[in-house]
């Protein structure tokens, strides 16, 4: 009877002896194919990374052609918009020698009235010469006076036809005038045309360079989130089986409440709030501090504001220092207040950047702009035109970045501004 007990303990021992056995290395089969697969993850991670890297290395490239390519497209917008001064002058010079030359005629019509009521005169007194008058003539009253009469009519005359010369010279030299100001129009017309095609084409180009790279490196981010993420996942794994083989009669933990792990996520819709701008900054007087203009402001174009000052940016997480105002491409960018151009160029994320600065610490940032129309150095006044609306920086929607800044700090725009 003990005999048999003991070889019943003994089964018994050796049985669990055996599951431990199978268990343990059920265990290691299991931690040796999830090292071997997560050491396959860890290698394509490693891969993706390298063609990462090569393909950001590809869009560093691409954004300083970018930059090339926007600083080209700004420059070819500022030769449009002088054009289009020039253009501006020339209707106006054409205007000036439109009237002149109506001027002058009428002034000739009204000298050769004359010069034809000269000539009736003489007609009227038998068309006689001076000196058929004197022989003709007994008195030497009359001699004298007729002498002082035909005297005045012969200056008069000379007079008279010199001014009518002078006029039609006039006259010619302003159609001449006339027709190159309208060859030069014509001239400037075909210009601005060509301007505007390459404008185009620069832009066209810009944009599927922008696209293609954007997408590339948004793929091969997303890829190797995903693949980090089932890093992870094997890793936790991996150290839990780990744990299982070396307490293999340990009981297993309780299971945690779902409801307690996870984790809460807030969205800020505010960050959505739509608003809209319909004035833009107007002159005002010089030497008004800028502190004193809070709340009095007015934002820098007309548009769409799409974002929240502080509220948290969709794509990055980062929150917003300033406002983005979509616009149309090409609308005009006002100063919201005088001062003196700091900064005017691109600038990696910013695109065609100005910054004024105002005094004081206080300075007013404009960035994606299509065309900067102010250089270093120049003072402006509020409501000068600085740049154009653009998507410059690779942005795919047109629109200003717009910022106000005491002492480097950010501030609210819409707390200093008036949308009314």
């Amino acid at each position: 009877m003990m005999a048999k007990s003991l070889a019943l303990r003994l089964c018994i021992v050796i049985g669990i002896g055996l599951i431990s056995f199978v268990s343990t290395a059920l265990a290691a089969k299991r931690i040796e194919a999830a090292k071997e697969n997560l050491s396959e993850v860890q290698q394509k991670i490693e891969s993706l990374k390298k063609e990462l890297d090569t393909s950001q290395d590809a869009h560093k490239d691409a954004s300083d052609a970018l930059k090339e390519s926007e600083t080209a497209i700004s420059q070819a917008q500022k030769k449009l918009h002088q054009i289009n001064q020039k253009q501006k002058e020339n209707s106006t010079t054409l205007e000036n020698l439109k009237k002149q030359t109506l001027e002058v005629n009428t002034q000739l019509a009204d000298q050769q009235q004359k010069l034809s009521q000269q000539l009736n005169q003489q007609y009227l007194h038998g068309n006689q010469t001076y000196t058929q008058l004197i022989l003709q003539s007994k008195d030497p009253n009359t001699i004298a006076r007729d002498a002082k009469y035909y005297s005045y009519i012969a200056k008069a005359r000379s007079e008279l036809i010199e001014k009518m010369q002078g006029n039609l010279h006039k006259i010619q030299s302003l159609n001449e005038e006339t027709a190159e100001k309208l060859q030069e129009v014509e001239q400037l017309k075909a210009k601005q045309m060509a301007e505007k095609k390459a404008l185009e084409l620069q832009k066209q180009e810009k944009a599927k360079i922008v696209k293609s790279l954007s997408q590339k490196i948004a793929m091969q981010r997303n890829e190797i989130s995903r693949l980090k993420r089932d890093e992870k996942n094997l890793s936790s794994l991996v150290e839990r089986l780990a744990k299982l083989a070396a307490k293999p009669k340990a009981k297993k933990p309780a299971l945690a409440s779902s409801r307690k792990n996870q984790t809460k996520q807030t969205h800020d819709n505010e960050s959505n709030t739509i608003a809209k701008n319909e004035q833009l900054p107007e002159e005002s007087a010089s030497g008004i501090s800028f502190a004193s203009l809070k709340g009095k402001l007015r934002l820098p174009v007309r548009g769409e504001l799409i974002n929240r000052f502080g509220s948290s940016r969709a794509d990055t997480g980062v929150n917003w220092k300033g406002l983005f105002i979509k616009a149309p491409e090409g609308n005009e960018v006002k100063s919201i207040a005088s001062g003196r151009v700091v900064f005017a160029d691109w600038m990696r994320g910013f695109g065609n950047l100005i910054i004024v600065d105002h005094g004081d610490g206080y300075m007013s940032l404009y960035g994606n702009n299509q065309a900067l129309l102010k250089g270093v150095g120049e003072i402006v006044n509020s409501g000068d035109t600085i740049a154009s609306v653009g998507n410059s920086g690779g942005n795919e929607t047109n629109g200003l970045y717009y910022e106000l800044r005491k002492n480097s700090v950010p501030l609210d725009p819409l707390s200093w501004s008036s949308l009314r």
